[in-house]
């Protein structure tokens, strides 16, 4: 099958997923406003109350993601990763998914344990590279290194996914086992990972541009014709934030400002639900299909093991986990 086939088969995972993330989105709106309008009428405290609703909304929103869209997105990495193998998928390729997800992970939190010290592995290299680049060029080398860092954590997030889809492909392996060797695959076949990211970028840049900023003209447009509920807001959080100087804390305080401040927060929230749900999944068959390939040939062994375990703390934890 080819990038472009496995992608439309599984898109039903996307649609499931984006679906969820709309109705977290709608009911954080919702109980943020909510909480605005009580704490207004009952406290005289339309910011308090905007606090506690937004508050609420935010752990519904974890809830749903964490659990609810991580069964749609293991069962889409799961899928795909059986279109890049084996060449071939299941009709009913939703229920097939959730099946081999519920087979793979008898918890959630296994998978977490084990994305959990990958990006923990990752974290420590990141930390090592921005004391790295402080020391030989203090401020301008820890900026540096801070970007680097930055952009490693992009890196991490497909590596996390491509080891969800080696662990997967392991069916066979204790999926601690597999993520190790899903690890160690990245440092052995770091180029064939890396040379994906300028396309990876590149099209992230892209739909930031394209749909980010569609979304913040749209939303921009619906917020500014209340300006009155501005005039309010900005009064209020004026008193709040009187001593604050920073530039956002300028911002909130500038009723014309403030539509503009959440146009762009929610304008950057959908485009990350459009991108990761329709456009990071067609660039992730492709990271995952050369992820896959590179190591089918090559499995790690326990003396690769032991070679990342002198790297990193987290990497061996997992490790003695087998």
């Amino acid at each position: 099958m080819t990038n472009k086939e496995i992608y439309k088969k599984t898109l039903g995972f996307s649609l499931r997923r984006v679906l969820w993330d709309i109705i977290a989105l709608v009911l954080l709106a919702g109980l943020a406003t909510v909480g605005y309008m009580i704490g207004d009428k009952a406290a005289g405290s339309g910011v308090i109350g905007l606090l506690i609703g937004a508050a609420i909304g935010l752990v519904v929103l974890i809830i749903i993601l964490r659990f609810v869209s991580f069964m749609f997105k293991a069962g889409q990495i799961a899928m795909m990763t059986r279109g890049v193998t084996e060449g071939e998928l299941p009709d009913n390729v939703i229920a097939e998914g959730k099946k081999v997800v519920k087979e793979r992970f008898a918890t959630l939190a296994v998978y977490f344990a084990v994305t959990g010290a990958i990006k923990g592995i990752f974290r420590q290299i990141g930390r090592g590279i921005t004391k790295l680049g402080e020391a030989i060029g203090g401020d301008t080398g820890g900026a540096v290194g801070n970007t680097v860092s930055s952009i490693m954590q992009t890196i991490v997030n497909y590596l996390c996914d491509c080891c969800l889809g080696w662990i997967f492909y392991r069916k066979d392996e204790k999926p601690a086992k597999a993520a190790c060797e899903g690890a160690v695959l990245f440092f052995k076949h770091g180029k064939t990972f890396l040379k994906n990211m300028g396309r990876v970028f590149g099209i992230g840049v892209v739909s930031l541009l394209a749909i980010g900023g569609a979304f913040f003209g749209i939303i921009y447009a619906v917020l500014s014709r209340f300006p009155a509920a501005y005039e309010k807001l900005a009064a209020e959080l004026s008193v709040k934030l009187a001593d604050e100087t920073s530039a956002i804390a300028t911002w909130l305080k500038d009723p014309k400002a403030i539509p503009i401040v959440f146009a762009a927060i929610g304008g950057i929230i959908i485009w990350s639900i459009i991108h990761s749900v329709f456009i990071r999944p067609y660039v992730l068959v492709g990271v995952l299909r050369n992820y896959i390939e590179s190591g089918k040939n090559d499995v790690p062994s326990e003396a690769s093991f032991a070679e990342l375990d002198a790297k990193s703390p987290k990497f061996r934890k997992l490790h003695e986990k087998i």
